[in-house]
Formats: C-alpha cells, sequence, structure tokens
C-alpha cells in the first residue's frame, strides 16, 4: 500500500481549513490542521507533511515569519494563502521562499491542483534520475546536481528551495543561450500555473544573493528579453 502524501493546513479559520481537509482528503491526501504559526513549527517534525498550505494572518507567529522558519532548515514545498491580493505580499512570498501564491477566496478545484503541480515539481528530479544519467554541470566553483538536488558554491553547500535549484540548474545547462521569462516560466513552473512573468525574476534575484558572479560565469539579465547563464 503507497503510503498518502500528507498536507499540512495552517489556518486559524476552522472552516475554511476544515473544508481545503475534505477536498484534500478525498484525493486521498493525509491531512493535519493547526490554527497558529507555533503549532505549524511543531508539526513539522511531528506529522512530517509533505506540503505546507500556509494561511499569512495567523494569531502570534504570522505566515511570514513561519515561512522564514521553515526554510531555515527545511525544502518542503509551501503554498501561501491570503486574502492579501497587492503585488507586493505576493513577492515577497515568494521572496520568502514560497513556492506558490493563492489569494482567498480561491476555488478548491484549483487549490487541489495547485498542490498536485507543486509536489510534481518537488518530486520531479530525483524521480526521473537514471544510473547512468546524473544530472550535473559544473564551473569554475560552482557544482549543480538535480540529482540529488545539491548546489556546491565555492567548496560551501548552498541552500535553496527546489525551483531555484531547477531554475540555476536548466539555465547553466545551457550556457549562453537566452531564454525569455515566458519560457523559463513554463520550463520549470509549467503551462499549468496561473502566474506571471515576476516569478522568475524573483526568483532569479533570490539565487543572484546566493551565488556570487563569478570572474568564468554569471547569471545575466538580457534587457527587455530574459536571462542566461554567461560563462566568459
Amino acid at each position: 500500500m503507497v503510503n498518502k502524501q500528507k498536507i499540512l493546513i495552517v489556518d486559524d479559520d476552522n472552516n475554511i481549513a476544515e473544508l481545503i481537509s475534505l477536498y484534500l482528503t478525498k484525493e486521498c491526501f493525509e491531512t493535519m490542521i493547526v490554527g497558529d504559526g507555533e503549532s505549524a513549527l511543531s508539526a513539522l517534525d511531528s506529522f512530517t507533511p509533505n506540503l505546507i498550505l500556509l494561511d499569512l494572518m495567523l494569531p502570534g507567529i504570522d505566515g511570514y515569519q513561519v515561512c522564514r522558519e521553515v526554510r531555515s532548515k527545511s525544502n518542503i514545498p509551501i503554498i501561501m494563502l491570503s486574502a492579501k491580493g497587492e503585488i507586493f505580499d505576493k513577492v515577497l512570498g515568494l521572496e520568502l521562499g514560497a513556492d506558490d501564491y493563492m489569494e482567498k477566496p480561491f476555488d478548491s478545484k484549483e487549490l487541489v491542483a495547485r498542490v498536485k503541480a507543486v509536489l510534481r515539481r518537488y518530486k520531479a528530479a530525483p524521480a526521473a534520475a537514471e544510473p547512468t544519467g546524473i544530472k550535473c554541470v559544473e564551473y569554475p566553483d560552482l557544482t549543480i546536481n538535480q540529482t540529488n538536488y545539491s548546489v556546491i558554491y565555492m567548496g560551501k553547500s548552498v541552500e535553496m528551495p527546489p525551483k531555484e535549484l531547477e531554475l540555476l540548474y536548466f539555465l547553466a545547462s545551457s550556457p549562453n543561450h537566452v531564454f525569455t521569462r515566458e519560457q523559463l516560466l513554463d520550463q520549470i513552473w509549467g503551462y499549468e500555473y496561473i502566474g506571471d512573468t515576476r516569478t522568475v525574476d524573483v526568483h532569479i534575484k533570490r539565487l543572484r544573493e546566493k551565488i556570487k558572479d563569478h570572474e568564468s560565469w554569471r547569471i545575466a539579465t538580457i534587457w527587455g528579453i530574459g536571462y542566461k547563464f554567461e560563462v566568459r
């Protein structure tokens, strides 16, 4: 029997949380509901979820801080849920490491579809890895291994969420090839992703904060078009 994937639902509105749980349970997910940030952080070890649905407006520790705490020790996928629809809130959520962002009220079928899509992306590379075809690219002072989801930069391991690593690997696998934001969005997030090209810019910004320009290579912006991994 295949173990059910576990979803941690973090929302202080019990009615919404119960509704989400109902739809996910029908799709054969195991769920756990908590109503505050502290309980969510405790559940990481006790429940060991495969994905977190995280409301931003929580009593005590808010969703942004919960996201920071989770990202400091884990790459578990996070989908933020919020009544805040401003671009600033979305960008902040993505910058903190969220994998997706949904505005309330949302359609239950879309939520389930996004949960499945994020889980597919999170597991895609390890599942596709073949003994004879390890997905790894190397440059001076940089090794990106998508088979075991690791990045070694300047001799040290760099932690990053799955989509950041996938984006870096994709660019580095085609040195000096220019990709538009739309191409990167389709390649990394998939055609089912309902978002805009700002998502790509946010992830590039986060990559540049962790992986600085090197004398031999860099992540270059091609103004008005997109990005490339430039090898010099």
